[in-house]
């Protein structure tokens, strides 16, 4: 049986599952609504630095991929289509309407196969630092990095992980944050995230010049030195979907929306109310 089961925090918040899935509610309802969908390994509170901003003018939906944070263990194998359908179920549940979809990393692949599924539940898409056509020798280092979790575990290439995902600037002066990341590595579901692991490796493969097209109004972001998710990527994926636009943040890595929050959500929310120059 279907269970939404909240947790009010106040006026403008609460907490509640669906179904295995956690998820939390920000904003005015009747708000235009934001969806969130975080990366591998991470969890819905990567996205608490944005959620103020995007609350401004829009209600906010944030919310765990199936085994990680606070969500249950994948119900089967993992797909991109199973994660479209986690969020599909939970925004049906939810009775939320169409939303723009923001997703990070494997997020930026899940919300664009969301697109290509469910048309009809997507008014926007935000690809943020979301991998493409990797060329072969960065394909198989991708693969290989995911069978060594497969065999030694969630935490097996975690610290070459920071290093790719943060400047060196920013791992010396915020421990703190390096801590935090970690915690978040440490609440996922083994067999979830291998499997989820695989899913980022080897998805890419039907993203690319999909057939149909992705028709939703879309922004594609990344940073200037995120060597997973690169510039010359994100061009691709802006090139097969018409109309599409691109923006490169200067200098950051991978989780460069966790060093400056501002210059990920100040262009999505002018992407997302037509004041992009």
């Amino acid at each position: 049986m279907t269970r939404i089961i909240p947790r009010v925090f106040n006026g403008m918040s609460e907490f509640g599952r669906h179904d295995g899935t956690a998820y939390e509610l920000h904003g005015a309802a009747g708000a235009p609504l934001i969806v969130l969908i975080h990366g591998l390994g991470l969890c819905r509170h990567l996205w608490e630095d944005h959620i103020d901003a995007l609350c401004t003018n829009h209600r906010v939906l944030s919310y765990d991929l199936w085994g990680h944070g606070q969500s249950a263990p994948l119900p089967e194998a993992a797909s991109l289509t199973v994660y479209a359908q986690q969020l599909a179920g939970l925004m049906n549940a939810l009775d939320t309407g169409p939303a723009a979809i923001v997703g990070f990393s494997i997020g930026g692949m899940i919300n664009r196969r969301f697109a290509l599924d469910f048309p009809e539940l997507v008014t926007d898409l935000v690809i943020l630092n979301s991998p493409h056509d990797r060329g072969d020798a960065a394909q198989t280092a991708v693969e290989d990095r995911a069978a060594k979790v497969r065999e030694q575990g969630a935490f097996a290439t975690f610290d070459a992980a920071l290093a790719r995902w943060f400047t060196p600037e920013f791992r010396a002066a915020n421990p703190a944050v390096m801590d935090l990341v970690r915690d978040w590595r440490g609440l996922v579901d083994a067999e979830s995230y291998a499997q989820a692991a695989w899913i980022l490796a080897n998805g890419v493969r039907e993203l690319i010049r999909p057939d149909p097209r992705i028709t939703a109004r879309t922004l594609v972001m990344t940073c200037q030195a995120d060597s997973g998710s690169t510039p010359a990527m994100s061009h691709a994926i802006t090139r097969e979907i018409e109309g599409a636009e691109t923006l490169i943040i200067p200098h950051l890595q991978h989780l460069g929306l966790m060093e400056n929050p501002w210059a990920f959500t100040s262009p999505i929310l002018k992407f997302l109310e037509g004041t992009m120059p």
